[in-house]
Parts: structure tokens; C-alpha cells; sequence
């Protein structure tokens, strides 16, 4: 018996920013870290591993290199508006650890929205502005 396998954004995304290290580095950038040595010392992630996935980031347009200084060269990272678009997943990655696997002592940081209130990333409708509850988004073409 053939198993078909299923055509996915998710796998698409997941071959791009999949791995541990290449979603610490987006987090890193997120919160203001630009330098390779900041990368490294916030993320803990070996040297050439985080070369590798700041290489890969940039060749798929997620993050540009900005040099700051000649001599030597050096640079900094930032995340292009392709990279920003990664936001929603980074927070509600977040905001799961911080409700399911933050242990006794609590969630490591607290995240507050521009309004001045606690933030807690939601995922909602775009056409109509409800919030998305579990098991209330289908394939729209159930029958692939």
C-alpha cells in the first residue's frame, strides 16, 4: 500500500526555519541582538552552527547583513520584512512554553504589548476577527 504524502506549508516552513538554533537566532534578533558575538552568548549555540543558519536566514531573504565597521569587517544582522513575518510563530511559541513548560519559578520574561497590557499572542480569523478556538480550521478542499 502507496502512502501519499500530504503537500505542506508547514513542512515548507519547517525546512527554512526548523531547527533549534536557526529559530533561537530569529528570537535573538527579535529582541534586539545584532552582533554574531550577542547571537552567540544569548543563544548558547556553537560558533558554526549559528554561521551556518545566519548564512542560511540570509540567503533566503529572512535576515540582511549590515557592516558596522572596516577594519577588521564586522557586521550586523537584521531581519528583513520577510523575517518579521516569522513574528506570530516566535510568539506563540513563547507564549506555549510560558503556559505549558515554564516550571515553578514561572515564565523567564514578561512580554508587554504597545497598549501597556501583559501580552498573549491569539490567533483569529482575518475576515471575520474571531479568535480561532482548537478544531475550528479545516481544509477548505477536504477531499485531498
Amino acid at each position: 500500500m502507496m502512502t501519499q504524502v500530504r503537500e505542506c506549508s508547514v513542512a515548507r516552513t519547517l525546512e527554512l526555519v526548523g531547527s533549534k538554533w536557526t529559530l533561537l537566532v530569529v528570537r535573538e534578533l527579535f529582541l534586539g541582538s545584532r552582533r554574531f558575538e550577542e547571537i552567540a552568548r544569548f543563544t548558547g549555540g556553537p560558533r558554526d552552527i549559528l554561521t551556518d543558519r545566519l548564512r542560511r536566514l540570509e540567503a533566503h531573504g529572512l535576515v540582511t547583513r549590515v557592516q558596522y565597521e572596516q577594519r577588521p569587517p564586522r557586521f550586523e544582522y537584521h531581519l528583513t520584512d520577510l523575517g518579521r513575518s516569522l513574528a506570530p510563530i516566535i510568539e506563540t511559541m513563547r507564549e506555549f512554553g510560558d503556559r505549558h513548560l515554564a516550571g515553578e519559578d514561572g515564565p523567564p520574561a514578561r512580554f508587554e504589548h504597545s497598549c501597556g497590557s501583559e501580552f498573549h499572542p491569539v490567533l483569529a480569523c482575518k475576515a471575520c476577527g474571531e479568535v480561532v478556538r482548537r478544531g475550528e480550521v479545516q481544509i477548505a478542499d477536504a477531499a485531498n
